[in-house]
């Protein structure tokens, strides 16, 4: 088991720029990687691959572009780190000891749980963000 990449985290920020969408709307690769701060060469890469496991669509054309292919709600983190991370969530443990067994799989069962949220959520760090920004004249 290994932290999140970077790839996890541009992930995550491409789908809350197409998440604040209303609904139908595409989004350049251009304009997704500026509104999310991510470089556009890396961020192709991560969508294609979201796009390959169902999390987005594409849309072809001089007016297309990117969109999500469920709500946000149905688009959890652990769904986004199983797609990009290759061991991220894989068995730890290298023993044939019981004890170090059980211990590691119940680590692993906690992470799991942990990355088990929907980034609709995102909206409610959203708000708190706003509020911050409000308070800080």
């Amino acid at each position: 088991m290994t932290g999140i990449s970077t790839k996890t985290i541009y992930a995550v920020a491409a789908l809350h720029e197409l998440g604040s969408l209303p609904g139908g709307e595409v989004l350049k690769i251009k304009e997704i990687a500026a509104r999310a701060s991510v470089p556009q060469n890396f961020l192709e890469q991560i969508l294609l691959e979201l796009k390959k496991q169902g999390v987005l669509t594409s849309v072809k054309g001089a007016y297309g572009g990117y969109k999500l292919a469920k709500k946000l709600k149905d688009i959890t983190l652990k769904d986004v780190i199983m797609i990009l991370e290759t061991d991220a969530l894989s068995e730890i443990c290298r023993t044939d000891n019981p004890t170090l067994k059980l211990f590691w799989e119940d680590i692993r069962a906690g992470v799991l749980n942990v990355f088990d949220i929907p980034l609709s959520e995102l909206k409610n760090y959203q708000e708190t963000a706003n509020q911050a920004l409000n308070y800080s004249i």
